[in-house]
């Protein structure tokens, strides 16, 4: 098409950071892949970027802002004075009278830094409440909590040039080849590297896509991960393959830890885990006798009420073994946004703050103050505790709650216990929801609905699993009236009276005043800026002023001698000094704790919080499919991903389909204890019996009418340190399908509205 041009970016799904190619003409955007020159994915991709364009050019794209003055009545377009002034004089009244901790923001690792940069100071900074919490919550807060006990701060260790060079990869809780298909791919070609192929063994109750290929599965039951790597490591410490040098000059607590796993023969974790004690042995030795071994995990260690103590287990494990710190080792948290990195280092979940800062801090506190350079009618960052997801909904729906504004989310599907959450929305005296789309399920509880800008139609930075900061480029402009999410942020400051404050000209702006909140901390990105990225490409922190300096001297050397090829401008970017600026961090294997060492300790070998019974006697344990993305807001559009996964599903083995009566195809109700969906029975020896799967994506806006949610039957425990919901273990039964299931006319949105859509796919991720 004449007039096409092409605009380098990065992919808004997983946190693998996959650098795009979008090609555009006429203010449309023409086909996206994957680019060559991103050092992550070198021009590959996954299905789900390619079907971009359907979902930026969707028909129900939110394009202007939309008010309504009682629930489930008609929407009218207002203009955005007219609807970011209405918000604000409504939450100055709530503020007034019930104080700031009244008002609560729930946003979105799918923001880019720039956007979570500006509700974080506007509403911790300014309005003065904590309450900022995130999707990220619900995917990656076990692996916050995780990394700062056991090395003093968050921050993966490793990065993906890692997994090139390992000789033991240990995948626990991630169906890595369906979800992060490009990392899997980069592992894929560590196990078929010649003379040295790398060992994979996964940990997972199902013989997903990633087991069937390993060389090793350990089919660990719904709450056996902690006393199966307790039962490695008493392997290991049985048969002398610990590491007892780097135990003794980097790590503390590990007398603690080790009394404990003396009580853990292989039989004994067998017994529990559900894994045969001859399988434990195996990977004991797999993983300890390697010359460099990782450990790497998602949801499936991330969403338990032990998630916590499942990411110390997997730390424990390179620790003892000495595997840290150097080439192929280490441990590697995958994410599950593009920027859920990224809000971490912002200060995106409640009680955190820009730089790796706590809330909790005095001295934090004060920093963060004394830089935003607080006016008199700031309230101040606040010394109470900020509200986490599940407190939050508990907070809606008693009251203590009274407004909140939700950026990029969905929580009407994605939180658990959907009935309470949607009773907690319509509890609330004001919901305002900023969004790309509209109508979903969570603008069905929402008073105000102001229409985002989505990917491409804005600027900004995202950080992937492996720390590496990426350039999004604008490519067309938002349709309608939309506008990028920090510049509606920036408009109702102005509206609340801090206009001077948040009066930033572009998100580069916006990102200069972040990165200078970083310096000197663990996430140091004060060599970075939309310029650098821009010109020189992505980037991976820490990456200081000295590193920035260091690089252009460098660029200044190649410039002399006429190298200015791709490979040696990237290389001078990204490590200008490699003895200064390492792939690795912590690679001094000094860790930002009291005492410089890595923190052992015993864990927690608490089983599920809902255990079956006759009643309900599977566990069921939720996740993902390759095709779909969260609750299907971009992913729906395109026919060719729903071709797949048309439907919902619970995948059921054999002996449990045959107890309860149902065939394989057959539409199946799930029953929990507080809710029950309809979906369809695949009958599958792959999982283990007593164990059910079943994707999340299908909200009521994409089920047959009737069906429900899958979150209506998951409860909302959560780990007691990083309070992340057990989305992986509920208790069902399945029955067969007897009542008949409303037609299309009866269906309704979930505010109670009839769908105008017709069941047209949408919803927020």
């Amino acid at each position: 098409m004449s007039g096409e041009r092409t605009v380098r970016t990065a992919c808004p799904y997983c946190g693998v950071g996959c650098g795009l190619k979008a090609t555009v003409a006429g203010g449309r955007l023409l086909r996206v892949e994957g680019d060559e020159e991103h050092p992550v994915n070198r021009g590959r991709t996954c299905a789900k970027p390619i079907h971009l364009p359907s979902a930026v050019h969707a028909r129900d794209r939110a394009t202007v802002p939309q008010r309504r003055d009682v629930p489930d009545g008609p929407w009218r377009d207002v203009s955005w004075d007219e609807g970011i002034g209405w918000a604000a004089e409504r939450l100055r009244s709530i503020i007034a009278e019930h104080g700031p901790e009244s008002v609560a923001f729930y946003v979105s690792g799918q923001l880019m830094t720039e956007d979570y940069y500006v509700v974080n100071k506007l509403a911790k900074g300014f309005i003065g409440t904590n309450s900022v919490d995130s999707n990220s919550r619900l995917c990656m807060s076990s692996a916050v909590a995780g990394y700062k006990a056991t090395f003093g701060s968050d921050g993966p260790l490793p990065s993906y040039d890692d997994l090139d060079e390992s000789d033991c990869i240990l995948l626990l809780g991630s169906n890595t080849a369906a979800c992060h298909p490009i990392v899997w791919s980069r592992i894929k070609a560590a196990r078929e590297r010649e003379g040295r192929p790398c060992q994979v063994i996964v940990v997972d109750p199902r013989r997903t896509a990633t087991a069937a290929e390993a060389d090793l599965h350990l089919p660990v039951r719904p709450g056996g991960d902690v006393p199966l790597l307790l039962g490695m490591l008493h392997v290991i410490v049985r048969d002398g393959l610990t590491d007892e040098r780097y135990l003794e000059d980097h790590t503390e607590g590990w007398d603690e830890l080790r009394a404990q796993v003396d009580e853990w023969p292989p039989e004994r974790a067998a017994d529990v885990s559900g894994v045969d004690a001859a399988l434990i042995e195996d990977a004991a030795h797999r993983f300890a006798t390697a010359g460099a071994a990782m450990t790497c995990w998602t949801m499936g260690a991330n969403q338990s009420t032990a998630g916590t103590d499942k990411n110390r287990a997997l730390h424990a494990l390179c620790l003892v073994t000495g595997q840290l710190g150097r080439p192929g080792a280490g441990p590697l948290s995958l994410t599950g946004q593009p920027n859920a990195m990224g809000g971490r280092e912002v200060g995106g979940l409640a009680g955190l703050l820009p730089g790796y800062r706590n809330a909790a801090s005095a001295e934090d506190r004060e920093t963060v103050n004394t830089f935003w350079r607080l006016p008199p009618t700031a309230a101040g960052v606040s010394e109470r505790p900020g509200l986490v997801a599940t407190d939050l909904v508990d907070a809606l729906h008693d009251g203590t709650v009274k407004a909140v504004w939700i950026m990029a989310t969905n929580p009407a599907v994605s939180l658990p216990d959907s009935a309470k959450v949607h009773e907690a929305l319509r509890r609330a005296e004001l919901v305002v929801v900023q969004d790309a789309y509209h109508p979903t399920e969570t603008t069905a509880f929402a008073d105000l609905v102001l229409p985002a800008a989505a990917w491409p139609e804005k600027a900004g930075t995202t950080t992937s699993s492996e720390r590496r900061v990426t350039l999004m480029r604008k490519a067309i402009d938002p349709p309608g009236e939309a506008l990028p999410d920090w510049r509606i942020l920036a408009r109702l400051a102005a509206a609340l009276g801090w206009e001077e404050q948040f009066a930033w000209p572009d998100a580069a702006a916006v990102h200069a005043e972040f990165v200078a909140l970083t310096a000197g901390r663990v996430c140091d990105q004060t060599g970075l800026s939309h310029g650098r990225l821009g010109r020189d490409g992505s980037v991976r922190w820490p990456f200081t002023a000295a590193d920035a300096e260091r690089a252009d001297r460098l660029r200044r050397r190649a410039a002399l001698t006429d190298d200015l090829s791709p490979e040696v401008l990237r290389a001078d970017a990204e490590a200008p000094d490699r003895a200064h600026h390492s792939p690795r961090l912590h690679a001094d294997h000094v860790f930002p704790t009291s005492s410089g060492r890595a923190r052992l300790g015993a864990l927690s070998v608490d089983g599920v919080a809902e255990t079956p019974d006759d009643e309900h006697p599977l566990i069921l344990t939720t996740g993902r499919v390759g095709g779909q993305w969260h609750t299907m807001t971009r992913t729906a559009k395109a026919a060719e991903l729903r071709a797949a996964d048309p439907e919902p599903f619970v995948e059921l083995h054999p002996d449990d389909a045959a107890r309860s009566g149902v065939t394989d195809g057959e539409r199946v109700r799930l029953v929990s204890r507080r809710g029950e969906v309809v979906v369809r029975a695949r009958v599958d020896g792959d999982i283990r019996p007593g164990v059910a799967f079943a994707p999340f994506h299908w909200g009521l806006l994409h089920a047959r009418p009737g069906d429900g949610q899958l979150n209506a039957l998951s409860h909302d425990a959560t780990d007691p340190v990083s309070r992340q919901p057990e989305l992986k273990a509920m208790a069902v039964r399945v029955e067969a399908l007897v009542a008949a299931v409303p037609g299309p006319r009866e269906r309704r949105s979930p505010g109670g509205a009839v769908d105008p859509t017709g069941g047209a796919a949408t919803g927020g991720a």
